[in-house]
């Protein structure tokens, strides 16, 4: 048996899967978030309940928001702050008496679509998660690639490609940079953009309404998110050449992406033709914790 958590800034996720990938359980906490300890505990406590309900052990694999610096050990980038500057693997390690894999959520997300999900049967998977965020993975033959910084993947914290002249300089990003992808794609990106323009606050999904409603501004806001989608992946299309893109994530429930954005990545991409295809994550909201499950495939 093999227990997956899935740490979010808002809440933790765990499930337990059998050998063939059945789902047995699954428990979802609000995040207790107020120290580093907190965290800790309600892993631990989520995978005791779930072993203790089914009468077995498990393997146990984490996803988080960051990742284990390979040279302190320690987690960085993680927007869930308290993780940050602490050995999560090693301290989930001990409160648990055995071995747990830790991996990035987004690696996750794309090691469970390579294994059972909208990226099987591809060699190469590119996994995008559109939220809070815009995380990023990459796996190869159903393994994940961190590479020797434990970055791989993370194509949110570079800048947009191909920027318009208003997109020159861009918004500060929490990374100490401007002008980032995610800045853009990411779910409070796109509100932002639309009431740069507009001078109107609305949310994402009132957004997408709106436009399917005729509305001309969120129309705009709309059509400028698909474009810079495309500019944004077509720069991972032309280095990483990736059989299949995998979408999940809020924003990666608008429909009219999987539309635009291929209708619009070839006139950035080096190629005579782009075969890629761009899909939504078969396994949803769950694809993230079900690849924390799978780290120990």
């Amino acid at each position: 048996m093999r227990i997956g958590v899935d740490l979010g800034g808002t809440k933790t996720e765990a499930i337990a899967l059998g050998e063939d990938g059945e789902e047995l359980i699954r428990r979802r906490v609000p995040t207790r978030r107020e120290t580093y300890e907190d965290v800790v505990d309600t892993v631990a406590e989520l995978v005791v309940s779930i072993e203790h309900e089914l009468g077995a052990d498990a393997t146990v694999g984490a996803g988080t928001p960051g990742a284990i610096s390979p040279a302190s050990g320690f987690i960085k980038n993680a927007n869930l702050t308290v993780l940050n500057g602490h050995p999560l693997d090693r301290d989930l390690s001990t409160a648990l008496g055995r071995e747990v894999r830790i991996a990035n959520d987004a690696d996750c997300l794309a090691l469970s679509e390579a294994t059972d999900g909208a990226g099987a049967g591809h060699r190469t998977v590119f996994a995008v998660i559109l939220g809070t965020g815009t995380g990023g993975g990459v796996t190869v033959d159903r393994s994940i690639v961190t590479g020797p910084n434990a970055i791989g993947g993370e194509w949110g914290h570079n800048p947009l490609p191909w920027p318009t002249a208003d997109e020159l300089i861009g918004p500060d990003c929490y990374c100490g940079q401007r002008g980032c992808i995610e800045k853009y794609l990411s779910g409070p990106g796109m509100a932002a953009d639309h009431e740069r323009i507009t001078s109107v606050r609305m949310s994402p999904p009132q957004i997408v309404a709106a436009a399917r409603d005729g509305e001309p501004g969120a129309e705009a806001t709309l059509e400028r998110y698909s474009d810079r989608l495309a500019r944004g992946l077509a720069s991972i299309i032309n280095i990483l050449d990736p059989h299949v893109v995998v979408l999940a994530g809020g924003l990666s429930k608008i429909p009219e992406l999987y539309e635009e954005v291929p209708a619009r990545w070839g006139k950035y991409v080096f190629s005579d033709q782009v075969d890629t295809p761009l899909v939504s994550a078969a396994h949803g909201d769950s694809s993230g914790v079900r690849g924390a499950a799978w780290l120990w495939e």
